[in-house]
């Protein structure tokens, strides 16, 4: 399982972009930089999208992906709130066209919006994928997924702290996780449903009390402004625990 970021911050400016990644290039996880990052050849090889939750940052890019690939169908997946976002708000033929119908623009839609029920997997290109209910300022899920092959992530999306519930229903390889905020604005992270490392790190300890050791864990969505700090803080986290914390960044690739 290889996956390419293409967005990793939760602003956007000449070197951030907005959350999303790919897995082995044909599954995309969440839509920030969805169409902005990646050239016309790249965006034909994806089959399907997950949409973690309906924040403008992680969905921005479907209209534009839609607009270029207007000429099949690509599925949509995310719970029905989310896709309710999507399609009142940015799919409403008023901002774009409504790229779930066929009309005089389209011969068929571009879009084929698809609910998920959390805690139910699905087969969705091969990749089983489980969304999880997460604790956020809006309907939100994570999502583990697994490749044919066996090997799995888990993907946070944006999330607070209390995970406990998640880590007894996930057994991934990865740990894909939200780290929004620095220590001092913890409060802030709290109120948002965002992380910061010292949140991070109960939430790692829980993970470890329930399945026995650490995972690797990669982090995204950092805000730019607050990164250095974050970084730091982090490191010692990291040093503490005995594990791997990679934070990723635009282009950055990993192999599961």
């Amino acid at each position: 399982m290889i996956l390419r970021f293409l967005g990793t911050h939760n602003a956007e400016s000449a070197s951030t972009r907005l959350a999303s990644f790919l897995i082995d290039e044909i599954l995309a996880v969440d839509a920030g930089s969805l169409a902005s990052e990646l050239s016309f050849i790249a965006q034909e090889n994806i089959r399907a999208i997950l949409l973690s939750h309906g924040h403008y940052d992680h969905i921005r890019d479907i209209p534009a992906f839609a607009f270029a690939n207007s000429h099949r169908t690509t599925r949509v997946f995310a719970t029905s709130q989310t896709l309710e976002i999507l399609r009142s708000h940015l799919l409403d033929g008023a901002i774009y066209p409504k790229f779930t119908e066929s009309n005089s623009f389209l011969h068929e839609p571009a879009l084929e919006l698809i609910p998920l029920k959390p805690l139910e997997p699905m087969d969705i290109e091969g990749y089983r994928v489980s969304a999880i209910p997460v604790n956020h300022s809006i309907d939100a899920v994570g999502f583990e997924i697994t490749s044919p092959d066996g090997r799995s992530l888990f993907y946070t999306g944006d999330t607070g702290p209390s995970l406990r519930s998640v880590w007894k229903r996930v057994y991934p390889r990865l740990l894909i996780v939200d780290m929004t905020f620095p220590n001092s604005l913890e409060g802030r992270a709290r109120e948002a449903g965002h992380l910061c490392p010292r949140m991070l790190r109960k939430e790692l300890i829980e993970y470890h009390n329930a399945k026995g050791s650490y995972p690797h864990v990669i982090l995204i969505h950092l805000s730019p402004q607050f990164e250095e700090d974050i970084k730091a803080e982090v490191a010692t986290i990291a040093e503490e625990l005995g594990l791997a914390i990679d934070i990723a960044h635009e282009g950055a690739e990993f192999t599961i």
